[in-house]
């Protein structure tokens, strides 16, 4: 099965990865500005979010993104993952190094991590409101949880209606599968890599970029003072310009920031 995705520009390509919170979606805001410095953009939906239905058997997400690679004939691409999504981007990086030219995780999760008390908490009480059949109430507790002071009322709206979107398939599904167990060695990745972590995001997220940043050779390491989980819908702008000087393209409208 080929992920739902789109694309759109020409040059370098960069695939979104998206975080499990959210879907393709979420990068709205970063697609113009990509494709307008010159990048061709891929953004995809994992199994059971967005457009792409719910696994029938076990799955690997890394391999469904390198697979859809295989299928666009793309050789090698930049990879920007969001939370989940960057667990995705990294196994991918990891695993196929010679396919990944830069590698960008934004509040990403790692496999194998022990939850904090807080995020323990937080999962707890989604399970409960789940469990009680309150799905309004599970997704209002993520649209709480994930977003970062300086959401607006649009991003809220946006990650409203993807999580809300995500429950209502994921719990129609007859039969669950789980995802087929590879491991992921932070070590192997050689493509420059960027961690962003946000400041008013759950502490587990800064240690596990702090992780990744010893595991894996010339990492830079960026926390924004401002950002919450989703820092891609917080400050759209912001997130874009850190991006593009990372990726070392250039927006039509004239030279980048440069970001610290």
């Amino acid at each position: 099965m080929i992920l739902s995705h789109d694309e759109a520009g020409s040059g370098p390509v960069v695939v979104l990865v998206h975080s499990t919170v959210c879907d393709r979606r979420m990068w709205d805001g970063q697609v113009p500005a990509l494709v307008g410095a010159g990048l061709r953009v891929v953004r995809c939906d994992l199994r059971g979010f967005g457009g792409t239905p719910v696994p029938d058997r076990p799955y690997d997400n890394a391999q469904d993104v390198l697979d859809l690679l295989d299928h666009l004939g793309v050789e090698r691409a930049a990879l920007v993952g969001a939370s989940g999504g960057g667990r995705v981007a990294l196994a991918v990086a990891a695993r196929w190094p010679r396919r990944v030219t830069a590698l960008a995780l934004l509040c990403t999760a790692l496999a194998g991590q022990r939850p904090s008390a807080a995020l323990r908490a937080f999962g707890d009480r989604e399970d409960a409101l789940i469990e009680a059949g309150d799905i309004a109430g599970a997704t209002e507790l993520n649209v709480a949880a994930w977003l970062g002071p300086d959401a607006d009322d649009a991003a809220r709206a946006r990650v409203r209606q993807m999580q809300r979107h995500a429950f209502e398939v994921q719990l129609a599904a007859v039969e669950e599968f789980g995802q087929i167990a590879v491991d992921t060695d932070p070590s192997a990745v050689t493509a420059p890599t960027l961690l962003v972590t946000g400041a008013h995001d759950f502490p587990d997220f800064t240690r596990i970029a702090d992780h990744l940043a010893d595991r894996i050779a010339g990492a830079r390491r960026l926390d924004l003072p401002w950002a919450g989980h989703l820092p891609a819908l917080e400050r759209p702008a912001e997130l874009n310009a850190l991006l593009l000087d990372f990726l070392g393209a250039e927006p039509l409208d004239g030279p980048r920031p440069k970001v610290a």
